[in-house]
């Protein structure tokens, strides 16, 4: 703590900005990684096993994703499963929909991350001019040894500090952004994965059922014409 002070005191005015953004920085990092952990690990099993359920009873399958709705594709598979003898093109539109609802959810944060990193540099760069000017305004050319290069060393440490400061959180947010950009990427394309599959098996479901009733409407169409 006695360094991180000295930090600060080094650093100047933007170091206090550069902190809270850290800080905020760090918070995030840590909820996405805790929120991508827990997807990462359960998804990709639960969308099979619905999958599978599904070819043979939607009600089992839709008991299923109940148990998993912190899932985004849980919660996709749900939204389209929860229509009633919905055609193929209703199922569609449906985790479209549902899909887009999720995408805010698997970017949250991204334009707070966007924001430290785009900001952090020119609150170091802020930090450097304003230590430049320090340093400038102790040179005395009349008289220069003694406070005069106190004054222009301090005023160097702390443009050379900010900028390093700046750039740290600057790098360490682009770096965890750039992951949690990765997993929304790869998910993405697992929604686009197992969605398909979803329409596909509904799709056979659909005219398995058809045909199904189909015998029987014809059977009562004929009872009704010779009635």
């Amino acid at each position: 703590m006695q360094r991180l002070g000295e930090l600060v005191a080094t650093a100047g005015i933007v170091a206090v900005p550069l902190l809270v953004f850290s800080v905020v920085a760090i918070a995030l990092v840590i909820e996405r990684m805790i929120f991508w952990y827990r997807v990462n690990k359960r998804q990709t099993k639960v969308a099979k096993d619905v999958l599978r359920d599904y070819r043979h009873d939607p009600g089992l399958a839709k008991q299923r994703l109940k148990r998993y709705l912190h899932l985004p594709l849980a919660r996709i598979f749900l939204a389209a499963i929860a229509l009633d003898d919905a055609e193929p093109d209703e199922l569609e539109l449906a985790i479209s929909g549902a899909i887009q609802a999720e995408i805010p959810v698997i970017k949250r944060f991204s334009n707070i991350f966007d924001t430290i990193i785009a900001l952090a540099p020119l609150l170091g760069l802020l930090g450097t001019v304003l230590g430049l000017i320090q340093s400038f305004g102790s040179i005395d050319l009349g008289s220069i040894g003694g406070a005069e290069s106190a004054g222009v060393t301090s005023g160097i440490s702390e443009a050379l500090t900010s900028t390093a400061f700046g750039l740290v959180v600057a790098v360490f947010t682009l770096f965890f952004a750039n992951i949690c950009r990765g997993f929304y990427v790869r998910q993405i394309a697992l929604f686009q994965e197992y969605t398909a599959e979803l329409e596909l098996v509904h799709r056979r479901y659909h005219r398995r059922t058809l045909r199904d009733v189909e015998p029987d409407q014809v059977g009562a169409d004929y009872a009704t014409l010779h009635h």
